[in-house]
């Protein structure tokens, strides 16, 4: 059987790939390999259960929730709130596991599965293929007074928006921000939280109907917020993806500050503070090279990981530091959540502005980003990009025209027959030049019979 779970959690078009029958099988098994964990005098295990606002996580939601208390576990369902909420929650009342039903910044008609273990964690590839083999399994069939019970979870949102508060430095007090919450999880507890901490609040995004999640909005629709932050004159736009895992920014003027700069302002202040441990980052191989020397330049160490939030969590946790993230706007600051936090990495954004008196233009502009180019080749058997002999000459060559202006990234897809190639460079149409030249490369080499 195919692995069920991907980079994150389980996904795919909802009632087609992500069924009712997969969710409560799914849940069941979750049930059986993560139930059994310290419940101190609990009689039946606990999981935190969330969703976001897609139409389809309702009867997803209520597949979970049924395979879950028919194992025997009490569901406290926290209903439509983003995900780093539930992993928090996770670990706020020492639940032995949550699951979120979320598919991210994708489209409405889809949906995911994402399990989280004790102390909100993401579940390591072992412990996803235990509980994908738990699924050819008899589930677990209490009677009585063992099957679990499914209650609200009254004052979730309550406890996440106190913990966001007591997270800050500084307070917004002054700001204005324009907050696109993506027609999604954070469309109501986003505002609030942003208000509560002093900032003048003008939200778009923020009428889920269930179908209209990232539709135009969000962190991969920056145009709309860019445009009312400038009709507004707001000091600052904050886009969040789905299920608010993601923080990507603009400035003053409009102008996008991806997960790189956001990271590196973030690195510089808690460096200052005293508060980034072993003064180091962590981020992936995609970050911008602009990103690794600014650090080098403050006197920031960078460690890079394998693209996938994933994995810069798992270096994190290995080494005990506090700060990293991707480019694409997930950023985990571990002293406060176990998962990036796209309300986490606004508010102490924005805090940043307000200690500092500085716009986030000027914050931004300490960090220069090279032009980036991603092209993926499609069609191309991705298994062979790390041996073919002329393949590796090709990308030698490139970093050897490059030379310490820019770098070259071959990375194959780990689920598709792509390999996508990034190159950064000085300028633009160096970059588009040398990145063109090595994708008919991949083409010619790699081409599937």
């Amino acid at each position: 059987m195919p692995r069920l779970f991907g980079t994150d959690g389980v996904r795919g078009l909802a009632n087609r790939e992500v069924t009712a029958e997969l969710a409560m099988s799914l849940a069941q098994a979750a049930a059986h390999v993560l139930g059994d964990g310290p419940r101190s005098q609990r009689r039946r295990p606990i999981a935190v259960l969330a969703r976001d606002p897609r139409i389809s996580g309702e009867f997803i939601s209520a597949a979970v929730a049924a395979g879950l208390a028919g194992s025997g576990v009490d569901v406290f369902d926290a209903g439509v709130i983003p995900t780093p909420a539930a992993a928090f929650l996770v670990a706020d009342i020492r639940a032995d596991f949550g699951v979120m039903i979320s598919a991210s910044h994708n489209p409405a008609p889809d949906n995911g599965i994402k399990i989280f273990a004790a102390g909100g964690t993401k579940l390591p590839d072992e412990t996803e293929d235990r509980i994908q083999a738990a699924m050819a399994e008899p589930p677990l069939a209490p009677v009585g007074g063992e099957v679990g019970r499914i209650r609200r979870f009254a004052d979730a949102e309550d406890r996440y928006v106190v913990h966001l508060i007591e997270s800050m430095p500084h307070r917004l007090d002054g700001l204005t921000v324009v907050l696109d919450c993506a027609n999604g999880a954070a469309a109501g507890v986003s505002p609030e939280v942003f208000h509560l901490a002093g900032a003048e609040v003008i939200p778009i995004g923020n009428d889920p109907d269930g179908m209209n999640i990232n539709d135009g909005v969000g962190s991969t629709h920056l145009d709309r917020l860019a445009a009312e932050v400038i009709r507004t004159g707001a000091d600052v736009g904050i886009a969040h993806d789905g299920d608010a895992d993601r923080c990507l920014a603009v400035d003053a003027d409009g102008r996008i500050i991806d997960g790189d700069r956001i990271m590196a302002i973030l690195a510089k202040s808690m460096l200052a503070r005293g508060v980034l441990r072993e003064d180091t980052l962590v981020a992936t191989v995609m970050s911008n090279i602009g990103l690794l020397r600014s650090m080098e330049a403050a006197g920031i160490t960078v460690l890079q990981t394998r693209v996938g939030d994933r994995y810069v969590l798992e270096e994190l946790g290995a080494r005990n530091l506090s700060l990293g993230g991707e480019q694409s706007g997930h950023v985990i600051m571990a002293d406060f959540a176990t998962t990036g936090d796209g309300l986490l990495t606004g508010l102490h954004l924005m805090a940043e502005m307000a200690g500092s008196g500085r716009t986030l233009a000027e914050l931004a502009a300490e960090t220069t980003i090279y032009p980036q180019v991603l092209l993926n080749v499609s069609d191309v058997d991705r298994h062979r990009a790390g041996d073919d002999a002329v393949l590796l000459a090709a990308v030698a060559d490139a970093e050897r025209q490059l030379g310490d202006t820019g770098r070259v990234l071959l990375r194959p897809s780990g689920t598709e027959p792509v390999v996508r190639v990034m190159v950064e460079a000085a300028e633009l149409a160096t970059a588009e030049a040398v990145a063109a030249a090595l994708a008919e490369v991949v083409r010619d080499r790699l081409a599937l019979p």
